[in-house]
Parts: structure tokens; sequence; C-alpha cells
């Protein structure tokens, strides 16, 4: 409740989308879930909350987000559960479960819900985050890191978003990553770090790399990077994947120093980055987890995906000034003139509902000239206008609220006169 106990307000850190700005995060949620559908990627619903363990030992104890930011409770038969702080880990334990890591490879899904972590809320930051996300398991080949990427730039750019820009590096395999992991070492155990970022780079150094704090990065600025000592094979993998996105044209810079927030990440890492967000400037961003599913209890099989943000999606088409949808909420709206007009005209509204047009009508016994506002307000493009006398002439007042041009419409024909005309307007 609210501070004067009157009145109930959402959590702190959760945003809420309403009508007419909801079409702009519907339009987001679904372009980029579009995206992934084009390039063979099935839908997978998970749950919202798992054994807090999978998260743990998934995304790994040394993260910011299992070790402060995860929502984790005892359960009424006290298990320890934990709301889902991102999707990967649990994308991976259905696929185990259900066994799909035996049927044809690559298992490739596409998801998107609702995400918790514990931060503290600002501008593009929440405690409830909106993601999209989709995972390729199951077969290590640089052209599919390539697919995903390209997915996810295509999602972007069908959206009209332009000013984002993907940076990329590899983060190693573990032909290269434990003798790179110890000359990490050897230089951040020399510098006077602090007792919990020395314990840090103890259990995973490049946590280390990634400490946004002005004084940490300045004292690891010199540190070693995991590009300049990458075995041939990852090396190979890597300069495969960029060729595969010049190819395909997708442009991006390559970040050497890039950690992204969870622990499974090998090889390909990516992220996808807004400046016109201010220090919240990440909208997406992924990698592939080679070790992830046996990890887990699974086969030794190799992954890749995404995480894409769409509430920072939405803050990003904003700072463009990009309406990526319309925000209308129907196509048709109603004006009964009287309780007769009123049932005839639900009638129609159900037939154009049936061939796929949106319709609203004006409740409330309103007069003309107040359901007409309420015809403006709802973003229509055509009103339906009847009186008596068009009952009685068995016709329909069609009104292209663009021009205010109106007509008189036969009543059987009224539907493929509207559809028409929403046709050659679209």
């Amino acid at each position: 409740m609210s501070k004067n106990d009157r009145t109930f307000a959402a959590p702190k850190g959760v945003p809420d989308y309403l009508p007419p700005d909801s079409a702009t995060f519907v339009a987001v949620r679904d372009g980029l879930t579009a995206a992934a559908r084009a390039a063979g990627y099935g839908h997978v619903e998970l749950p919202v909350f798992e054994d807090t363990s999978l998260f743990a030992r998934g995304v790994g104890e040394s993260t910011d987000v299992v070790s402060k930011e995860m929502y984790t409770f005892a359960d009424k038969g006290d298990r320890s559960v934990t709301l889902r702080p991102e999707g990967t880990a649990g994308v991976m334990r259905a696929v185990i479960e259900h066994g799909l890591d035996r049927g044809a490879l690559p298992v490739k899904v596409a998801y998107s819900g609702p995400f918790f972590r514990y931060e503290r809320p600002q501008a593009g930051r929440y405690r409830q985050l909106q993601q999209v996300g989709v995972e390729a398991i199951g077969v290590d080949d640089p052209a599919l890191d390539a697919e995903v990427i390209a997915i996810a730039d295509a999602g972007f750019r069908s959206l009209g978003l332009t000013g984002f820009r993907l940076e990329v590096t590899s983060l190693g395999d573990d032909t290269c990553r434990p003798q790179y992991r110890e000359l990490l070492q050897q230089f951040l155990f020399d510098l006077p770090l602090d007792e919990e970022t020395r314990r840090r780079a103890e259990i995973n150094p490049l946590r280390v790399l990634d400490d946004k704090r002005p004084h940490v990065r300045e004292m690891t600025a010199d540190a070693p990077l995991m590009v300049d000592h990458l075995s041939d094979s990852a090396r190979t993998h890597f300069d495969t994947v960029l060729a595969h996105l010049d190819a395909m044209g997708v442009p991006y810079t390559r970040n050497p120093r890039m950690v992204r927030g969870l622990d499974y990440y090998t090889k390909t890492t990516f992220e996808f980055v807004h400046d016109g967000l201010g220090a919240q400037s990440g909208i997406g961003g992924g990698g592939r987890y080679d070790g992830l599913m046996a990890q887990l209890g699974g086969q030794p099989l190799s992954g890749i995906g995404f995480g894409l943000g769409v509430d920072r999606t939405v803050l990003a088409l904003a700072a463009e000034g990009v309406a990526p949808a319309d925000t209308a909420r129907c196509q048709v709206y109603g004006v009964p003139l009287g309780d007769e007009a009123k049932v005839r005209l639900a009638v129609l509204a159900h037939r154009f509902r049936a061939a796929g047009v949106s319709v609203d009508l004006a409740y409330g016994d309103r007069g003309m000239k107040s359901a007409m506002k309420g015809a403006d307000r709802s973003g229509a493009r055509v009103a339906l206008v009847l009186g008596d006398r068009d009952i009685e002439a068995d016709e329909v007042g069609v009104k292209n609220l663009a021009t205010g041009e109106q007509e008189a419409v036969p009543t059987a024909d009224v539907v493929a006169r509207v559809t028409a005309l929403l046709g050659r307007d679209a």
C-alpha cells in the first residue's frame, strides 16, 4: 500500500504498462520474438520460479545475480525456490528433463516474460524486467553463433531502432581459460584489492574486470585480456563468427574488455549497447555456454543464446523518437443512436471481429457529439454511425475519420466496404 495506507501501489521497481503506451511494449516484445520465429525457433514457456540451486550452480555463485540480486524464499514445503533471474538455466533444465537433447540438434527455442532481480531501481533497471530470449543448444558451430547475433540485430532494426551498436569478444574455451585465469589472478593479487573483491578474484577473476567502481577499473586498466591469450581453436572459432557477420552485413565492434554478468559464458560473447540510455546502456546480449549442460547434469553439449531487454528497448525507442506501433486500440468505432442501433452495431462488431478487424463501440447511451469524441480518442480510422433512419433504410453510415467523408452503405455490404477502405488506407 502507499504511505497513506489508503490505496495500493505497484511494488518499487516494477513498471506498469497501460494503454495507449502498452502498445509500444507489445510491439517490441512481438517484434523481437518474430525475428526468432523467422529463424525456426520454437516457443518454450518456463516456470517463473525454480529450485534455487539451479541458478546457484548454473549462473555462478560469484556473480552479483546469485550473491546479491535473487528473490529467494522457502515455500510451504520448506523448499528453497527463486524467482527466475535469467532464462538460460531454466531452458537448459527443461531440455535435460524432457530429453530434447537426445533428439534433433540443435534444439532452437525462444521465450519471453518477466525476470526478477533485486537491484536499486532507476531508469532502465527494474526489479521485474521483461526479456525476450533464444537458445540454440547442441551444436558447436560458429555459423550458429552468427545466426543468433543476427537475429537480435534484425529484431532491433525491425522496430526502427538504429542508434545502437553491437560489441563482440571471445572469452576463450577450456583449452586456454585455465592458463589465462592463472595469469589474471597473478595480476589481480598484486593489486590492493578490498577483501570482497579479492575473494571474487579467487572464485572467478573475470568478474573483477566487470567491476564498475572507478578505482577498480583504474587498477585493472592494464590487466591481461582473454582475446590476447586465445588458443588456436578458440581464435579460429571467433574469426569464423566475425567472417559470418561480415558476410551477412551485421556491423559490430570488438570490445576485448567485455565481461558479461553471468559465469557460464565461453567463446563468443556479445552485447548490444544504446548510448541514449545513460548508465543502463545495455539493451541485450548473450554468448556461448559450452559447459553449462554438463554442469547441470546433462550431456556435454554446447549452446548459445541471448536475452534482449524489452523495457530498455522501449526506452531506447523513446530516446530516438521512434514509435514502432500503432497505438490505436481499434480500427473501427461504432456510434449507435438508440437501443435498436446498439443491438445492430453489436452484431456488426461481431462480424468485423470474425473478419480480423478490431472494433469498439460507444457505450453508455452517449449522444452523437460525445460518441464521436470517443471515436477520435480511440484512434479508429472508420466510424460506423447508425440511427433510426439508417435502420429503416437498411443502411449504415460509414465515416472516414481521416477525411471526414461519410457515405451510406447497405448493411449487407458494410463489412466488405469497410474492410476494403481499411486496406486502401493502409
